[in-house]
């Protein structure tokens, strides 16, 4: 028994994997035992994981038809964000009163690094994928300034959320890449030079213009899905 929530565990993993590389499609129907073969796990292992994606919105159990990704649709962009800075917002002002200097400077080295290379170009798939990771690094971290497992699980699972809107509405393409980096280096800047409340305005500035292009970007389509072997 000791193993199964291992193998549990293992399994949801491996399906968060697949839903952030966009092997699993908003929308898309699948099957658990098609589920199983994706992953390389087993079964049961896919059985057991099903309720924690359902409770955590990212499935449905559709009767007769299996397994239903969630849609990105309007609610989702809307609430998804809304929490989304409502939890961020209170991270970051935790990170810019205690953080130490060193954890900043690692923060703004690391996008130093990555705009140096973006200057040089070319920026290929590979370096967006990493310059992705950078973006989602620093938004993790001030997440984990709050110490606090509820807000850590809560980030999470709304960062798959937001993950999911981006990829299926925008994602980040070569030319958005230099506006991300400045958005970015707006805030780590200010919190250079420990002025929190210039740090909480760019980050605030910053979730509102990916809000923006996540819903400017073309209707929604409250009726489409996507069925098993149609990607």
């Amino acid at each position: 028994m000791s193993g199964q929530p291992k193998l549990r565990d293992q399994a949801y993993q491996a399906f968060t994997q697949h839903l952030l590389k966009r092997q699993l499609l908003p929308g898309q129907f699948v099957s658990q035992r098609e589920l199983a073969e994706l992953t390389s796990m087993s079964l049961a292992s896919i059985h057991q994981m099903v309720p924690r994606l359902e409770a955590e919105g990212l499935i449905k159990v559709i009767s007769q038809r299996g397994l239903q990704i969630a849609h990105v649709d309007l609610q989702m962009v809307v609430e998804a964000f809304q929490l989304r800075e409502m939890v961020e917002m209170t991270a970051l002002a935790e990170f810019g009163r205690h953080a130490s200097p060193r954890e900043i400077t690692t923060l703004y080295d690391r996008l130093q690094e990555i705009k140096a290379v973006a200057g040089r170009g070319p920026v290929t798939p590979a370096f967006l994928e990493e310059a992705q990771a950078a973006d989602w690094e620093m938004h993790d971290t001030f997440i984990a300034a709050m110490r606090n497992r509820l807000i850590t699980d809560i980030h999470r699972v709304n960062s798959l959320r937001i993950r999911m809107i981006l990829g299926e509405r925008i994602g980040l393409p070569a030319a958005r890449l230099p506006v991300a980096l400045r958005e970015h280096e707006a805030v780590l800047a200010a919190l250079v030079r420990r002025d929190v409340d210039a740090a909480l305005l760019a980050l605030r500035a910053h979730l509102h213009s990916s809000r923006r292009r996540s819903l400017s970007v073309g209707p929604f389509d409250e009726s489409e899905s996507v069925e098993p072997g149609s990607t």
